[in-house]
C-alpha cells in the first residue's frame, strides 16, 4: 500500500501540464526546412483544382507547427487575397472542415471561440466552460480574454455572468480572471491548514459551506492545492474528489471535480475526457476535436500515455474504430504513433 508521504512526492514532484511549455510533450513540432510560400501554393492547388484534395490539406496542416500555420495563412492570402480559413470552409464541410478551421486559429482565439460557441443560443453548453477554465494555465485564460475583448469589445466575465449563476457562476468567474496563484514553492502546514479548513466545511458539518471550496480551489497555486489533497486524504479518510461528490451536485461539483482532477493530473483528465467522447453510440466531435487540437503541441503524448494506462488500448485504435473518413484520417495524424 501506497504510505502518505510516497503519494504525496508523487503528487507535489510529478511534471504538470499546468507549467510544461509548448512543443515539449506534443505531437506536432515545428516542420524543418520550413517554407510557408510552398505551403500556400500546395494547399492553393489542393483546393482550387478539381475536387478538394483532401490528403494534401491533412499532410500539411498536421505537420506544421501553430506558429508555421500562422505564416501559411499569412502567405496564402498574399498570394490568393482571400484568407486560408475561408476556403477551407468552402471547401469543406462537417467534422472535417470544423477540424482544419481550428488547426489554422491561433490557440487563444480558438480557446476563445470555443467559449463564445458554448454561450451562444438558448442555454449555455457548461462542459466546455467547465473543461477550458479548469484546465487552461493564467497565461492561456488571459491571452483568451485578450481576444476576447478585441473581438468583442467587452470583457468575457461580464458576458459569463449573464450565462451562469450562483456559487458555479463564482467559481467559473475566479477560473475565468486568470488569476490563480502561481508560487511554487509550498508551506506544509498552509496546505495542511486548507485541508481541514474543506473538510469542517463539508463532510464534517451538516451542510456544505461552498465558498470555501471555491476560494481554495480556484485562488490556490497548482503545487499547493496537491499538497492539500494529500493532507485532506490523512484527515477524512477520504479524497476531496469523493468529497466534493458527496457534498455537492450540479455544475459547480463538475467544475470542481474537474479543477482537481486537473491538480492531480491533466493529460489524465484529458485522457478521460476523450474516452467519454468516445465512449458509446455516437461521438461527441466538438469535444474531440477541441482537446486534440489544443493539446497537440502541450501534452498529447502524455495523453495518450495515460489513456493507454487507464484504458488498456491505445487512443489511436480508439479514434480509429470510432472516426472515418478525412476527418479520421485527420484526427489520426494529429495524435501520431500506435501506442
Amino acid at each position: 500500500m501506497t504510505s502518505l508521504w510516497e503519494e504525496l512526492d508523487d503528487l507535489v514532484n510529478k511534471p504538470s501540464s499546468f507549467s510544461i511549455k509548448s512543443g515539449e510533450r506534443g505531437t506536432i513540432k515545428p516542420k524543418a526546412h520550413f517554407d510557408a510560400g510552398d505551403d500556400a501554393v500546395a494547399l492553393r492547388k489542393a483546393i482550387e483544382g478539381l475536387g478538394t484534395k483532401e490528403k494534401t490539406l491533412i499532410d500539411i496542416l498536421t505537420h506544421r507547427s501553430s506558429a508555421q500555420r500562422q505564416l501559411i495563412c499569412e502567405a496564402y492570402q498574399e498570394a490568393t487575397g482571400r484568407p486560408l480559413v475561408d476556403d477551407l470552409r468552402g471547401d469543406t464541410s462537417g467534422d472535417f472542415e470544423d477540424l482544419l478551421v481550428a488547426l489554422v486559429t491561433p490557440p487563444a482565439a480558438y480557446d476563445c471561440h470555443e467559449v463564445m460557441r458554448a454561450m451562444k443560443g438558448a442555454g449555455t453548453t457548461d462542459d466546455v466552460l467547465i473543461e477550458i477554465f479548469a484546465s487552461r494555465t493564467n497565461d492561456q485564460i488571459r491571452a483568451l480574454n485578450d481576444v476576447y475583448l478585441t473581438e468583442t469589445e467587452k470583457k468575457v466575465t461580464l458576458d459569463l455572468k449573464k450565462e451562469v449563476s450562483g456559487d458555479f457562476a463564482n467559481a467559473l468567474l475566479l477560473l475565468a480572471e486568470g488569476a490563480r496563484d502561481e508560487s511554487t514553492e509550498v508551506e506544509s502546514e498552509k496546505a495542511e491548514e486548507d485541508a481541514k479548513t474543506l473538510y469542517d466545511a463539508g463532510e464534517k458539518k451538516w451542510g456544505t459551506d461552498e465558498s470555501k471550496f471555491v476560494d481554495i480551489l480556484c485562488h490556490r497555486s497548482i503545487p499547493h492545492l496537491r499538497q492539500t489533497l494529500v493532507h485532506y486524504n490523512t484527515i477524512s479518510g477520504t479524497t476531496l474528489q469523493q468529497s466534493i461528490e458527496g457534498e455537492m451536485s450540479g455544475e459547480l461539483q463538475k467544475l470542481l471535480v474537474a479543477v482537481v482532477k486537473c491538480v492531480k493530473s491533466v493529460p489524465a483528465y484529458f485522457a478521460e475526457c476523450l474516452y467519454k467522447s468516445m465512449k458509446g453510440g455516437g461521438t461527441d466531435e466538438w469535444t474531440l476535436n477541441r482537446i486534440m487540437v489544443s493539446r497537440c503541441e502541450i501534452d498529447l503524448l502524455d495523453i495518450r500515455a495515460e489513456f493507454k494506462k487507464m484504458y488498456e488500448y491505445s487512443l489511436h485504435s480508439a479514434i480509429e474504430s470510432d472516426l472515418s473518413g478525412e476527418h479520421g484520417d485527420a484526427v489520426k495524424a494529429i495524435c501520431g504513433g500506435d501506442d
